[in-house]
């Protein structure tokens, strides 16, 4: 095996190899000698007769030097940020720090214990897999519906329940999401979104549950440790985890291969912000040790850490050796283990340079926009971080799409019923293109999502009017307060028939929004069978119940089962709702309708200053922008977010077609989407009552 590191200001570099995970010590310490196994700023050596399965670290000795922005010690193991993957395990990564605990300005003293037993080991990995022809799919984003899941919470519940359904033998694994795969076809989604599966320590204990005395978690994974390194407690083993080291690589290959085959792509969430070993205080794991002023952002002081992720530290993404790892980084995910897309988690930190400030032409985003291996991956910016920045709309580096919040809470807004929102949902459920028009970039680049794994799922969105986050251990202050949510009169749970009925329509309403507007939709995994964690909208660290999807409830919640995969279906069947062009309101070339066309519910051209909660709309759903494609059927969509009915006048179609209704989530299910062949006349042409409340869709078949 051949080992690599860079390290430019290390004095010397030892190759650690070891027997077993829990060793305190290593077997064996080569030092190399920079005379002949350094080149430039990288350590590197050559070991005869080692193989896969062996276990390693690195020591990098240096400068203690903290006030110049040296943290070298000698003394700790570092995990090789190119490791593919680390051994499981109970981490206690507390034992990594490097300065004395209690010690007056401690993290300025030097610590000389050793002791490697609980530190996790690197894995040498065998990279030869069947992948049997895979490769990544690499779907237009216009045709996407992407659903957002954690591998661990989506089949968790299911250990010891094998008579449920979906049946999964191996739940909170990488296999348990593979075994999903026939669940996830008959919904209709096209690519999951993996919360971070990049290796991190997951037993990180921080404070317990106030409500039950439970230790919490870290649950999300948004504090990464080895970024080449699947999570290994997510793979399923037979024996002993040290019976079958890298495991987790072999898996979480087979799951993409599986779920390609069934034509579902995986994207990654990944964290290239920060890492686990926080700010001065924390551990030294890995980077800390081998070059900390090449890795991170530091304070003018050198001794203290810039921290735009608040998370303690931000990572210098823009420095050419960073920026190279991040490329690296990247790459591996793409070519070895085939994954289709990245969304970036606080992206816009990739904008800064090494004093912190926000770059026009950031080096590492155009380099990923522009890189010839990952040009048809699809990368997805979370375009703000935790400093200030806030870019949405003007993330730069040309083809990102980005996590539009801006029609998260303009929707949100809308159906709550506040003043004067119609006239922004207009604008968000045709492409934002406030947003993206005016950089070249297309709709399908905003990512439309009403709920995410950071707020409310969609039920808790209409059975909470605020926040409920005690157990999380902060005295409910964590956790966004803007949630633009209502609870129909009853905080919670609620027996009350009328209450369940108004959250249900609600539910529909915000699932027909999402899914019928220009842009790429994402679902929270859980939305479509009322996945609820009990009003937490800032679930990071409960890896229990709270987090984990209740499949007992989806017998229950069958309706918004049925109504969201049909809602897929509809989507993917007429190409008018996967519009990769911004409308215009002019005729087109190749018809003498406009591409779209307003009304108030009196059939007029709307007083966009008077417009609170009601919108019209008529599509023309001719293949105009939509080169290859068929004819679709014209559309008209109605709102009304009042709480009262409202009767619509329905305009004449142009052509004089006949309108038909499609969906109606007022009406009592099966009536509330219908298939094409089903669509049935309005009782009274000309007009159309909508209940409180509710969302219909009219179609004018060509």
């Amino acid at each position: 095996m051949n080992f690599s590191l860079f390290s430019r200001n290390a004095t010397g570099v030892s190759l650690c190899l070891y027997d077993t995970p829990r060793d305190p010590h290593p077997a064996f310490e080569l030092h190399l000698d920079p005379a002949i196994h350094r080149t430039g700023d990288i350590w590197h050596c050559f070991v005869p007769g080692l193989g896969p399965g062996a276990l390693y670290l690195w020591r990098v000795d240096g400068p203690f030097r903290p006030t110049e922005g040296h943290r070298f010690n000698a003394n700790r193991a570092l995990v090789d940020p190119y490791a593919k993957a680390l051994t499981d395990g109970s981490w206690d990564l507390s034992s990594a720090l490097a300065y004395e605990v209690g010690s007056p300005k401690a993290d300025l003293s030097f610590s000389t214990r050793r002791d490697d037993s609980l530190i996790p080991k690197c894995v040498v990995v065998d990279d030869d897999f069947d992948w049997r022809g895979d490769s990544p799919l690499n779907r237009p984003l216009k045709d996407c519906v992407i659903y957002e899941t954690h591998v661990r919470g989506l089949t968790r519940s299911l250990l010891g329940k094998p008579s449920l359904r979906p049946s999964v033998r191996h739940p909170g694994t990488y296999r348990g999401v593979a075994e999903m795969i026939d669940y996830f076809v008959d919904l209709g989604i096209t690519s999951i979104e993996l919360l971070p599966i990049q290796e991190f320590d997951s037993a990180e204990r921080f404070r317990r549950n106030p409500e039950t005395g439970e230790l919490l978690s870290n649950y999300w994974g948004y504090s990464p440790l080895a970024f080449f390194a699947p999570k290994a407690s997510y793979a399923h083993v037979d024996g002993e985890p040290e019976e079958e080291p890298g495991a987790q690589v072999r898996e979480f290959k087979a799951m993409v291969r599986d779920l390609h085959s069934a034509g579902i792509e995986v994207i990654l969430d990944v964290v290239f912000n920060h890492t686990a070993e926080g700010n001065e205080l924390g551990p030294t794991l890995s980077f800390r040790g081998i070059d900390n002023s090449i890795y991170y952002i530091l304070d003018a002081d050198k001794r203290h850490y810039k921290n735009f992720s608040g998370c303690g530290n931000t990572l210098n993404c823009n420095h050419p050796v960073m920026h190279e790892f991040i490329r690296d980084c990247l790459r591996y995910w793409v070519v070895h283990m085939h994954v289709d897309g990245f969304r970036f988690d606080l992206g816009s930190i990739l904008g800064r340079d090494s004093q912190g400030r926000l770059l026009e032409n950031p080096p590492v985003i155009e380099t990923i926009a522009e890189d010839p291996l990952l040009r048809d991956t699809k990368i997805i910016a979370e375009a703000w971080d935790a400093g200030g920045a806030y870019q949405v709309g003007s993330f730069p580096g040309g083809r990102w799409a980005e996590w539009n919040d801006k029609y998260r809470d303009d929707v949100r807004r809308f159906w709550r019923g506040d003043p004067g929102t119609a006239v922004h949902l207009a604008t968000r459920i045709t492409g934002s293109s406030d947003l993206y028009l005016r950089d070249g970039r297309k709709p399908f680049h905003s990512i439309n999502f009403v709920t995410a794994h950071d707020g409310f799922t969609l039920n808790d969105l209409v059975s909470y009017s605020r926040k409920h986050n005690k157990e999380n251990g902060e005295s409910n202050a964590d956790g966004s307060d803007q949630n633009w949510s209502s609870n129909f009169g009853i905080e919670g749970p609620s027996d009350d028939p009328n209450v369940e009925s108004r959250r249900r329509r609600q539910i529909k309403n915000f699932l027909a929004t999402l899914l019928l507007s220009i842009g790429t939709p994402m679902i929270l995994g859980g939305d479509e069978i009322r996945r609820t964690q009990k009003g937490n909208n800032n679930a990071y660290c409960q890896d229990n119940p709270i987090s984990w999807y209740d499949w007992e409830s989806a017998t229950k919640n069958r309706e918004i089962f049925r109504f969201c995969r049909e809602l897929i279906a509809f989507r993917r069947e007429h190409p008018a709702f996967r519009r990769p062009e911004f409308y215009t309101g002019k005729d087109s070339d190749a018809n003498d309708i406009p591409d779209i066309t307003w009304f108030d519910e009196r059939g007029l051209y709307p007083d966009w200053s008077r417009m609170d909660f009601t919108l019209a709309a008529m599509i023309d759903g001719s293949k105009a922008e939509r080169p290859g494609e068929d004819d679709d059927d014209d559309f008209l969509i109605l709102f009304n977010a009042k709480p009262h009915p409202l009767s619509f006048a329905v305009p004449l179609h142009p052509k004089g077609r006949p309108w038909l209704k499609a969906i109606d989530t007022g009406a009592p299910e099966p009536h509330d989407i219908l298939r094409r062949d089903s669509w049935i006349p309005l009782p009274r042409p000309g007009s159309i009552v909508l209940v409180p409340r509710s969302f219909v869709l009219l179609g004018a078949r060509r």
